[in-house]
C-alpha cells in the first residue's frame, strides 16, 4: 500500500466530516432557542418559580362529610376527592394534595398563598341540581311600576286562554312591563333591558353543528317568570298563577336578610309542575323582599332541599324563586364547551349518565309541551350551584337523547371564558356527599429553613465536585462540560417559571431531587461521548475525525440511557401519587433537556473546538495530548551540530 494509498484512507472520514458538519449554524439556532426561552420567561413578569407546600407553605382545608342517603362509603370519598383535584388542580400538574383521612375526613393542601374566595369555595358544600323556574324578578333597584292589590289567581285552561278572575297587575298584557314583578317580560313584547332575563337556550346538539336559531321578535320571549302547568289526572281542572306584591316605593326593601326565607314545616310537592305554574302567596312574597348578596358576600341562609323551592340569584343580581329539583348534577357525565360546526358563538354541551338522561329527557318533554300559561312563553330550567344560578336557559323541545346543547342569547351570547365557565361546574360542581369545613388554616413551610438550606447547600455540593473531577480529568474539554451544565440549568430554570405560568406547575422537594439526580443523566452523556472521542484518537485517527466517528458510537448509547430514563419517569407520573409526581414530571423534563443540550451545543461545540490550534495540535491542557490519553511521545526531529554540513 503507497502513501498516498494511506492518505486517502485517513483523510475520507475528516472530508465528510467537514461537509456534512456545520457547528456554527447549529449553535446560532440553538442560542437563539435559549434566548427566546428567557424572553417568553421576561414576559411572565416573575423570575421566581412557584414553591410547593413543602418549600413555601401554603393553605390546608379540612373537611368532614356528613351522613347522607346511602350512608358514606369509600367510593363516594373517592369520588369527592377526585372531583376536589380536578377544580383544584385544572391540569393536574399543579401539585395540590387532596387526600382521605380516617372514613369520612378529606385534607385538601394548596401551595402559595390561597385567595380567600377560592378557600371558602373548595371548603363549602358543592351541589349542582336543576330546577325550573316559577318566577323572578330584576336586580334591586329596577324602577317597576307600583302594582295593585294582587288578585288571588289567574286561571287558564286547557288551551293556554286566560281568564282573569278579577282585575289585578295580572290582567294586564302579558308583556306589558307595568306588570307586577315577576311578569317582567313575555308575550310578543320584547323586555327592557333593565328587565331582561336570561336568554340562554337549552336544546338538543345539532346534526349540522349549529347552534339553534335565535327567536324573532315575532317569537314570545322567554320570561324567568313564565310558568306552566297539567293536571297530572289529565281532567280539565288547572292551577293558577298567582302575581306576586311588592313593597310599596315609599317603603323600600331592607338590606337585611328576610325573618325567614323557609317555612317552619317543610312543603309536600307532589307536583313540582303544579307548583310551577302556581307558587304560593308566601313564597311571592318571600321573593320580593329577598335581596341578593353583594359581591363577595355570602348569600343568606337558606335550607338546599332538593324537595324543597329555593330563592336564589345569579351573578347579574337577577332573582329566582325555583322549584324542587328535576335532576341532580350527580347525573352529568360530562360537558365542555366549543364552537360549533358552521357556529359563531360558544356553546356549552352537556351529556348525561343513564338516570340524568331519562330524567332530563321527562322535564324538557314536559314543559316544552306546555308553555308558559300566562305569557305563552318558553318555560326556564335553571342551573343551581351551591345556591347561585349560573344559567337560566329556555327550552322549546324535548331533549331525549342524553345530550343538550346550551347556547347564548343573541344580545349576550357566551363568550369563551363564560362558556369554560359554566361547562367547568356543570363536570366539576356536584358532589357526592355533603361536606362541612372543619378548619381553613395556612401551613408554615413544612422543612424547615435550616434543613431546606442544608439541602440547597448540598446540591451545590454535589455539582462543585462534578466540576472539578471533569476539569482535572478532562482539562479543556472539562470546560465544555461545565458550559453545558450551565446551559442545562438556564433551559431548565426558564422551562420552570413557563410551566409555572402556563400550567400552575409547582416546584416542590422531590422535584428538586428530580432536577439534581438529572445532573448525573446529563454528566454521564458528556463521559460516554468524551471516552469515544478519546478512543478514536487512541485508534490513530485525528482529533476531527474522532470527533464525527466517536459521535456516531456515541450517541446510539447516549439516547438508549436517556430513553431508559424518560421510561422510568413516564412510569412514575402515571402511578404515582402525591409528589412524587413531582419528582417524576422533573426527571423527564430535565432528561429531555439533556438530550436537547448535547445534541445541539455539546457535540457542535466540540466540533468547532476541534478546529482550533489549542485542541487540534493536542495542547498538554486540551485534555487530548498523546500523553495524557496514554500513548507514546512521537519522536522528537534532531538538528545537525554547528559546523555540520
Amino acid at each position: 500500500m503507497t502513501h498516498a494509498d494511506l492518505t486517502t484512507e485517513s483523510e475520507e472520514p475528516a472530508d465528510v466530516a467537514t461537509r456534512t458538519s456545520r457547528p456554527g449554524r447549529t449553535l446560532l439556532i440553538f442560542m437563539l432557542v435559549v434566548g427566546a426561552m428567557f424572553v417568553a420567561a421576561a414576559a411572565v413578569g416573575n423570575w421566581k418559580p412557584k414553591l410547593g407546600l413543602d418549600l413555601q407553605g401554603g393553605t390546608r382545608i379540612t373537611l368532614q362529610a356528613k351522613s347522607s342517603e346511602g350512608g358514606i362509603t369509600q367510593a363516594k370519598l373517592d369520588e369527592a376527592v377526585g372531583i376536589i383535584s380536578n377544580r383544584v388542580n385544572g391540569a393536574g400538574v399543579a401539585e395540590s394534595e387532596v387526600t382521605t383521612q380516617g372514613k369520612d375526613i378529606i385534607v385538601i393542601e394548596i401551595p402559595g398563598k390561597v385567595d380567600e374566595n377560592l378557600a371558602q369555595t373548595i371548603g363549602s358544600t358543592a351541589q349542582l341540581r336543576f330546577r325550573l323556574v316559577a318566577a323572578s324578578l330584576p336586580p334591586e333597584g329596577t324602577p317597576t311600576p307600583t302594582p295593585t292589590a294582587p288578585s288571588p289567581s289567574t286561571s287558564t285552561d286547557t288551551t293556554g286562554t286566560q281568564s282573569p278572575s278579577s282585575e289585578s297587575p295580572g290582567s294586564e298584557s302579558p308583556g306589558t312591563p307595568a306588570q307586577s314583578g315577576p311578569k317582567v317580560s313575555a308575550g310578543t313584547k320584547e323586555p327592557s333591558s333593565a328587565t331582561a332575563p336570561n336568554k340562554n337556550r337549552v336544546g338538543p346538539p345539532y346534526a349540522d353543528g349549529q347552534a339553534a336559531p335565535a327567536p324573532t321578535s315575532t317569537t314570545p320571549a322567554p320570561s324567568p317568570s313564565d310558568s306552566t302547568s297539567a293536571d297530572p289526572t289529565g281532567t280539565d281542572s288547572t292551577p293558577t298563577a298567582v302575581a306576586p306584591t311588592e313593597p310599596a316605593p315609599t317603603e323600600p326593601t331592607t338590606a337585611g336578610p328576610p325573618t325567614a326565607l323557609v317555612p317552619p314545616n317543610l312543603e309536600q310537592i307532589d307536583d313540582p309542575y303544579a307548583w310551577i305554574a302556581n307558587p304560593p302567596q308566601e313564597w311571592q312574597l318571600k321573593l320580593a323582599q329577598y335581596t341578593c348578596p353583594k359581591p363577595g358576600q355570602a348569600s343568606q341562609q337558606q335550607v338546599d332541599l332538593p324537595s324543597q323551592p329555593l330563592l336564589a340569584c345569579d351573578e347579574d343580581g337577577q332573582r329566582y324563586l325555583l322549584g324542587p329539583s328535576m335532576v341532580e348534577g350527580t347525573a352529568v357525565k360530562s360537558a365542555s364547551a366549543g364552537i360549533p360546526q358552521q357556529g359563531l358563538n360558544y356553546v356549552v354541551n352537556v351529556q348525561f349518565n343513564s338516570d340524568g338522561a331519562k330524567q332530563f329527557g321527562d322535564v324538557t318533554s314536559r314543559i316544552a309541551s306546555q308553555p308558559n300559561p300566562i305569557t305563552g312563553g318558553q318555560q326556564q330550567l335553571a342551573i343551581v350551584l351551591d345556591g347561585v344560578v349560573l344559567s337560566a336557559p329556555s327550552n322549546d323541545q324535548p331533549i331525549t337523547g342524553g345530550r343538550a346543547e346550551i347556547s347564548g342569547g343573541t344580545d349576550n351570547p357566551f363568550t369563551q371564558q363564560s362558556a369554560t365557565s359554566l361547562a367547568n361546574s356543570l363536570k366539576y360542581g356536584a358532589l357526592p356527599l355533603t361536606f362541612v369545613p372543619q378548619q381553613i388554616s395556612d401551613e408554615g413551610p413544612e422543612l424547615a429553613g435550616n434543613q431546606l438550606r442544608a439541602g440547597i447547600v448540598a446540591g451545590i455540593i454535589g455539582l462543585l465536585l462534578v466540576v472539578v473531577y471533569c476539569l482535572l480529568y478532562y482539562r479543556g474539554l472539562g470546560f465544555v462540560v461545565v458550559a453545558s451544565l450551565i446551559i442545562a440549568g438556564l433551559l431548565t430554570y426558564a422551562s420552570v417559571l413557563l410551566l409555572g405560568k402556563a400550567y400552575g406547575f409547582t416546584l416542590t422537594l422531590p422535584g428538586i431531587a428530580g432536577l439534581i439526580v438529572a445532573v448525573g443523566i446529563t454528566a454521564d452523556s458528556f463521559i460516554v461521548y468524551f471516552e469515544r472521542l478519546r478512543d478514536e484518537v487512541r485508534d490513530g485517527r485525528t482529533l476531527r475525525t474522532s470527533v464525527e466517528t466517536g459521535w456516531v458510537r456515541a450517541r446510539t448509547t447516549i439516547l438508549a440511557a436517556d430513553a431508559v430514563s424518560m421510561l422510568a419517569a413516564v412510569v412514575l407520573f402515571i402511578f404515582a401519587i402525591g409528589v412524587v409526581k413531582g419528582f417524576a414530571f422533573a426527571l423527564g423534563l430535565t432528561t429531555f433537556i439533556d438530550v436537547f443540550v448535547v445534541f445541539f451545543f455539546t457535540k457542535p461545540m466540540v466540533t468547532f473546538l476541534s478546529r482550533t490550534t489549542f485542541f487540534g495540535q493536542g495542547h498538554k491542557w486540551s485534555g487530548l495530548d498523546r500523553q495524557h490519553l496514554g500513548m507514546p511521545a512521537l519522536p522528537r526531529k534532531t538538528r545537525p551540530a554547528e559546523g555540520e554540513a
